[in-house]
């Protein structure tokens, strides 16, 4: 994923508090991966049309560190596109409370399966998977 953000707009943007430490006092990378988790599934149930449920997530990293007060910002894109499935690429970025400064916090893939009402694996659709392919 690109590093610049002049040009993206974040699909979660929030500000971690104490609530999402851990016991050294930094931000808690679970808390990182679900709000990850919550984009990736938003930007997924998009270019689906429906219902996208979170089946495999790997590749984490985290390069840096985050502060309580830091404002988190998630971005993400489709990285493949399946018959029933979409690979997302997330990258996590915090900003400095009182300042402008930005790093890289998590990376991580998530796999996503569509599924229809019956909870049952659907194909996602062709002009669904073009559009999808296309960004």
């Amino acid at each position: 994923m690109a590093a610049d953000n002049s040009f993206r707009d974040p699909l979660i943007r929030v500000t971690a508090m104490p609530k999402d430490t851990n016991p050294y006092g930094g931000v808690f990378g679970g808390w990182l991966m679900s709000q990850m988790a919550l984009g990736a599934g938003s930007l997924a149930s998009r270019k689906a049309n429906g219902t996208a449920v979170v089946v495999h997530a790997t590749d984490f990293t985290f390069p840096g560190a985050m502060a309580v007060g830091d404002e988190l910002s998630v971005y993400a894109e489709v990285a493949a596109v399946g018959n029933t499935s979409l690979t997302i690429a997330t990258e996590a970025i915090a900003r400095e409370r009182n300042g402008e400064a930005t790093q890289v916090v998590a990376r991580g893939t998530f796999k996503f399966v569509v599924i229809d009402g019956e909870g049952r694996p659907r194909t996602i659709g062709r002009l669904a998977i073009k559009a999808a392919a296309e960004e």
